[in-house]
Formats: structure tokens, C-alpha cells, sequence
């Protein structure tokens, strides 16, 4: 693949709004960017079955955080012009990234690597990571609106809060608190909170964080998380390769986080491995691909760079948006 074409489920359009790299030639545009993570903390940083590798950090995460280093600091400079010509000092307005794809797709590791890589640059060092689990309904919530079987859907977030949060966030507001929500518990956490205090880089990771907001029907203002968003990333990968990655997490958590009694779903634990992957596969089918295939992958081309993965996790190929 060369430059300028379009990777394969990018193919077909008329105009493609994206530039597109090979792996070899992104990992060129890291220029002299420094390695500033050690092996020990890549191991922290990898997910439950995605290891991270030297190579894909310098590869792909490096020059990642170049480009957004070049945003951020692009972005300052217009505040402070902006600042300068209404002739007044503003509260300093943080740099939001989303990163969106499906469950399993592997957006929580490139959240970690690229908070851990940005905050290592000079002019940002503080940088929080978010993400839009917390925002869910409680299950007792969605038991009452009969949505626990499309958990993750959009309805399935407290959309209104969410947006309350990010406006705080992004007018300045010195300190901003947001719901906890618990994977091992499968449920926000009554009464514990997370804050986010006036940090330079915001990242914010979710399956839905750039869906358009509703047309208006009478000429007014329908704002929706994406209009927050000052990069978007999707994390991307043929439905298949995810499914299987789902069914690997799912099977290895089975014999491991499962196993606790306190465990939303200890219940699957004891289960015989035929039977457990079985309703793995069904809870992806029936839920998960559902919402990646009519609420997630449409908004793939509202992204600013999208990253293809393969098979290994590896990213193969980089699309960055020209306009």
C-alpha cells in the first residue's frame, strides 16, 4: 500500500477525505522523537491480551504523540491569540482526545500508551485519562428502562451528564467530578467519584464518543460528545479478528477475574470451556457486534486518523484525515 491510497474497507468512494500510511512510513514520521518508556512500564501499560511491543510503541506511538504534541501546542498558541485580542487572561482550556472503536478492539491500551507518551513532552505534563464507562447508566437504571441487553448502546449512557462533564472541562472549571464505574462489578460505584482538575491534555476513551448529535428540528444548538473533541482516533479491525480477540479476553478472564465470588460474572467461571465460549460468542453476536455494526463503525469516517490493526494487534496502516 502505497501513500495516498485507500486502505481496504476505504475503498470505493469517490473522494478519500484520508491520507494513508503503510507501517513503515508513519514510523518514519517519529523524526527524532525520544523512546521515553522503559520495558517494565510497556508491561504495565499492555492490555489483558494485548502485549505491547518496543517496536509498535516506536513504530506507531511515537510518531502519534508527535502529531499530537504539534496539536496541542498549535492549539495553546490560538487560545493565547484569542486571549491577547479580547484583551483578557482565560482559564487555561484543556486539549481533549477521544479515542473510539468496538469493545475489545484494544482503545484502552492506546489510551494508557499515549497518556503515559504525552506526558512525558515539556509543555503538557499533565495529562488525565477518562473514560465514558463511567457515564453508563446504573444497572438498576437500565433494568428499569429494559436495557441491560444493549449495554453500551448509546441509550445506555447518561448522555446529558456526560456532555455536562466535558463542558465543564472544557470552560475551565477547576475541578470536575464524573461517576466510577467498576468492571469487576459490571456497575457505576454508588456514591465514588473521579476528578478531573484543569489538566493540559484531556483523553477520553469510548464506543460512542464520536456519533453526531441529532439534526434540530427548530434551529437550535443539539451539542454531542464529539463537538468536545479537539483529535479523534478510531481504533479499527475487521469484525472477525475482534470477535476472536473478544473470545480470547473473554475465555482468559474466565481464569482469572471470573474466579473471584464478588465477580459479576463469577457465574461463568465454573462453566465447562465449550459452554463458556459458546456464550461468549453469543453475548457477541447478539450485543457487541449488533452496536459496532449500527453504532459504532458508522462513525469510522468522522475520526481524524484512523488506525487499522491486524490480526497480531499490530497497526498496519494509518489514515489521516487531510481537511
Amino acid at each position: 500500500m502505497q501513500a495516498g491510497d485507500a486502505p481496504r474497507r476505504l475503498e470505493g468512494v469517490p473522494f478519500s477525505p484520508y491520507r494513508v500510511f503503510t507501517r513503515e512510513e508513519w514510523a518514519r514520521l517519529r523524526a527524532d522523537t525520544p523512546m521515553t518508556l522503559k520495558s517494565h512500564e510497556l508491561e504495565q501499560l499492555s492490555g489483558i491480551i494485548e502485549e505491547l511491543s518496543v517496536d509498535e510503541v516506536e513504530q506507531i506511538y511515537l510518531p502519534l504523540s508527535r502529531l499530537l504534541n504539534l496539536y496541542v501546542a498549535a492549539a495553546q498558541k490560538l487560545h493565547s491569540v484569542s486571549s491577547e485580542f479580547l484583551g483578557r487572561k482565560d482559564t487555561k482550556v484543556p486539549f481533549i482526545i477521544g479515542v473510539a472503536g468496538s469493545v475489545a478492539v484494544g482503545k484502552s491500551t492506546t489510551a494508557r500508551v499515549l497518556r503515559a507518551l504525552l506526558a512525558r513532552w515539556p509543555d503538557h505534563p499533565r495529562v488525565d485519562l477518562m473514560t465514558t464507562d463511567g457515564f453508563l447508566y446504573p444497572n438498576a437504571e437500565l433494568e428499569r428502562r429494559a436495557l441491560m441487553e444493549r449495554k453500551g448502546f448509546p441509550e445506555s449512557f447518561d448522555t446529558e451528564r456526560l456532555l455536562r462533564f466535558l463542558g465543564d472541562v472544557k470552560s475551565g472549571v477547576a475541578r470536575v467530578s464524573a461517576p466510577v464505574y467498576s468492571h469487576f462489578q459490571y456497575d457505576i460505584l454508588p456514591g465514588q467519584e473521579v476528578y478531573v482538575e484543569q489538566p493540559d491534555i484531556l483523553i477520553i476513551e469510548g464506543l460512542n464518543i464520536l456519533q453526531p448529535a441529532e439534526m434540530p428540528k427548530d434551529g437550535g444548538t443539539i451539542p454531542f460528545v464529539s463537538d468536545f473533541i479537539d483529535f479523534s482516533i478510531y481504533i479499527d479491525a475487521d469484525p472477525a479478528v475482534i470477535e476472536n480477540w473478544y473470545l480470547t479476553r473473554f475465555m482468559r478472564l474466565r481464569s482469572t477475574a471470573f474466579r473471584d465470588p464478588g465477580a459479576y460474572f463469577h457465574k461463568y467461571a465454573a462453566l465447562a470451556p465449550d459452554e463458556a465460549r459458546r456464550i461468549a460468542l453469543k453475548l457477541w453476536r447478539e450485543i457487541n457486534l449488533k452496536n459496532l455494526e449500527e453504532n459504532i463503525l458508522p462513525t469510522r469516517r468522522r475520526a481524524q486518523l484512523i488506525l487499522q490493526k491486524g490480526e497480531s494487534h499490530r497497526v498496519e496502516a494509518a489514515s489521516l484525515r487531510k481537511l
